[in-house]
């Protein structure tokens, strides 16, 4: 593959980055349309509710959310690029208000499904006029609608979370950009670095390296864990009074109706993930012992070995990801190499960015964007097949209103994690060198342990945490307490030495659009490892179907999807079980390498 610009190119979403005289005047053009929605709305409070008016607001609402998508991802890819473009964050913080003034609304669009009466709700569903594929996203604003407040507390509560509940997590942002990381790299040289290009230096081949590093980066955010305290400790304090107010008992209530996912099937999920637990410990000794350790430590976890210390240029990378997708799907090859092709990727080591990653979708242009920091790890390879998963997602759904492409965290983390699955997986069964092997199963591994310890102690620190936060405000050594004895649980203790103050360095917790961004991508890795175990048993005709499902995701609950397209119940630990044997494989493959 020729060489390739790791800039994106945003010009032709809106030309003039933060200063788009283009997205000023469509963002004015949002304004105006959502007022104008709320008019409309309130001009019909005391008639009757038909299917002609059901069908002109829903095609409103469906086109003005088309067009926020598409301001917020714009506004997502400007603050993440450059931490420190003031204009690009009063653009994000006008989006804000203008998203919630539009959740405002559709306040009033929900009290309107709720006053259609049955009968004639019903013939709307199924009518000319009717939302079509949009029908379940429909229906289920309707149900939700009626265990919320009334419409005008909710969106009272909407506009006051703008300033409040979401700016603090804004407030996390303006933390992070003001981080400043001290390490030395592999020659030596004590540099400063920004906080995306020093993850990068957590995962570096030479333990010295990273250990000094992972030294730097807990120092920086004890020192930025009183303020990172006070965000996450106000975040959760807002959340918990609006659910005391909706008369909501469970936190996990919110995030499990948005992931369209019942409390039995999280509870199979995580029992049998705790059942893996033994087998990955065994594979972090081993993997300690490879590296000359008697124990590992947190920043060892991700640690290289072997051949996969090598450095693999982004055009190498890019080269694989498209040829080991066209294996699979002729469709999802063509699509990353359209990505990369006309500069859907910011990849660029430099200073001044977001650390993470992202994919984010444009659904009126048709086209998605992916943030990340590429430096040439096996970890980078890996995250950059992780969002052109998430890419292709989007694509198949292109055609869809605007309603049916709400899909939810967990499914959109399954078609992120099934692209993982075909690029590491087709590697392993090429390598012929015992030593590439060894290292290819490690990376791998390194996912599992991600999905199955990381992502387990997170969980467990956040159900705690709110627990503990309807008492009262937590400090921030009580949250490294909660952190560091989560990371010991999930991790069976395998660890010498822990990530206390993770909390305050990881942006998922801050996120006020989505509670508990965790377990959701626990649900992907499984959801995905046991779609793949059927890819590879089908053969090439599982690529019609794996779309297919993508497509349903929007249009159905978990339960009901895994039913559909692979005849599983998601509440029995069965399913959970036969997905989890899939990496846990790799663990005896693992073991029986090396010297």
């Amino acid at each position: 593959m020729h060489r390739l610009d790791m800039s994106w190119n945003l010009d032709n979403i809106y030309p003039g980055g933060s200063g788009s005289e283009a997205f000023a005047a469509e963002l004015d053009g949002l304004e105006r349309d959502i007022a104008a929605f709320e008019r409309s709305l309130r001009a019909a409070e005391d008639a009757p509710v038909t299917a002609d008016l059901l069908g002109e607001w829903t095609r409103t609402a469906q086109s003005i959310l088309a067009r926020l998508r598409e301001a917020e991802s714009f506004t997502a890819c400007l603050t993440a690029a450059d931490v420190a473009d003031r204009r690009a964050a009063a653009l994000d913080d006008r989006v804000k208000n203008l998203a919630a003034a539009f959740q405002a609304v559709m306040t009033l669009y929900d009290r309107a499904l709720g006053a259609a009466g049955d009968e004639m709700f019903e013939g709307w569903l199924s009518s000319e006029s009717g939302p079509g594929a949009a029908a379940f996203y429909v229906v289920q604003r309707r149900e939700r609608a009626k265990e919320k407040l009334p419409p005008e507390q909710e969106a009272l509560a909407g506009d006051l979370a703008v300033n409040g509940y979401h700016g603090w997590g804004e407030l996390y942002n303006t933390i992070v950009g003001r981080t400043r990381f001290r390490a030395a790299d592999e020659t030596g040289e004590v540099k400063t670095w920004s906080a995306g290009q020093m993850q990068n230096l957590l995962y570096h081949g030479d333990r010295g390296v990273r250990k000094a590093a992972f030294g730097s980066w807990e120092a920086e955010w004890a020192r930025q864990a009183d303020l990172c305290a006070e965000a996450l400790n106000r975040i959760a304090g807002f959340r918990l009074k609006l659910y005391d107010r909706r008369g909501w008992r469970s936190v996990l209530k919110e995030p499990l109706d948005m992931n369209r996912m019942r409390p039995e099937t999280l509870e199979a999920m995580w029992a049998a993930v705790d059942e893996t637990r033994p087998a990955l410990v065994r594979y972090l000794r081993r993997k300690a012992e490879l590296l000359g350790l008697e124990q590992p430590d947190w920043h060892d976890v991700e640690a290289p070995i072997g051949a996969a210390a090598r450095t693999v240029p982004y055009e190498e990378a890019a080269a694989f990801i498209v040829g080991r997708f066209r294996e699979f799907s002729p469709d999802m090859a063509e699509l990353a190499e359209r990505a990369f092709r006309e500069r859907w990727i910011e990849a660029e080591d430099r200073g001044g960015k977001r650390p993470g990653g992202f994919c984010t979708s444009f659904p009126i242009a048709g086209e998605t964007r992916i943030f990340m920091t590429y430096s040439g790890t096996a970890a980078n390879v890996s995250t950059l097949a992780h969002e052109l998963g998430h890419a292709y997602h989007q694509h198949v759904m292109n055609d869809l209103p605007a309603f049916a492409q709400e899909y939810a965290m967990n499914v959109a983390e399954t078609a992120s994690t099934f692209a993982e699955w075909i690029i590491s997986d087709s590697a392993v069964r090429e390598a012929s060198d015992p030593a590439e092997k060894l290292a290819l199963l490690d990376d791998r591994l390194q996912r599992a342990v991600a999905f199955f310890m990381n992502i387990r102690a997170r969980f467990l620190f956040e159900t705690r945490f709110y627990e503990r936060r309807r008492e009262g405000l937590l400090s921030a050594e009580e949250l490294c307490t909660l952190m560091e004895e989560a990371q010991r649980e999930a991790y069976g203790g395998a660890l010498g030495a822990y990530h206390p103050h993770f909390w305050a360095s990881k942006l998922h917790f801050y996120l006020t659009d989505v509670p508990f961004y965790n377990f959701p991508y626990t649900f992907g890795y499984l959801f995905s490892s046991g779609l793949y175990a059927r890819a590879a048993a089908e053969g090439p005709a599982f690529a019609a179907r794996y779309a297919a499902l993508l497509r349903d995701t929007g249009a159905m609950t978990v339960e009901d999807l895994a039913w559909k397209h692979l005849g599983v119940r998601l509440d029995d630990i069965a399913f959970w079980r036969e997905a989890a044997a899939v990496p846990l494989k790799d663990v005896d493959a693992f073991l029986s390498l090396g010297p």
